[in-house]
């Protein structure tokens, strides 16, 4: 079973997906739209996504607040998710996200990609930080993902 994971943001989703062993995550790319708004785009593309990599699950970057609150922006990957039930009729787990875009700036710096050109890749490392996490933390151990 491969898993997808996404990092959920006002102009852009960041995609990763795992293995087929459900070990390791990595980032697949950046989707981008105009508008925060206009998802209709994005959905089409997570969707032809998940089927040309036969996604079972995905896992959804919960963007909460330091003080583990629920905000604005976690209100609307809310809503995000449950468009994405509907449109691909898989499963989404809400994965907490804090502090994963620091944690991807810091892997980009450290491997020399310049400020100008971590704009573009941020997001998609961020995914795959936020899959890996829930790899290594709780995706389901039966010898499958």
């Amino acid at each position: 079973m491969r898993i997808l994971g996404l990092d959920f943001g006002t102009k852009t989703v960041g995609v990763a997906v795992c293995d087929p062993t459900g070990l390791i995550a990595q980032g697949v790319e950046t989707i981008t739209r105009k508008e925060d708004g206009k998802l209709r785009a994005t959905l089409r593309r997570i969707e032809e996504l998940a089927a040309e990599y036969q996604i079972e699950t995905i896992v959804l970057g919960y963007p909460k607040n330091m003080d583990d609150t629920v905000g604005e922006r976690a209100k609307r990957t809310e809503e995000f998710a449950e468009m994405l039930k509907r449109r691909t009729g898989l499963p989404v787990v809400l994965w907490d996200e804090r502090l994963t875009t620091v944690a991807a700036d810091e892997i980009l710096a450290e491997s020399g990609v310049p400020v100008t050109e971590r704009k573009k890749v941020i997001d998609k490392v961020a995914a795959g930080i936020i899959l890996q996490d829930y790899l290594d933390n709780a995706a389901p151990r039966t010898g499958k993902v």
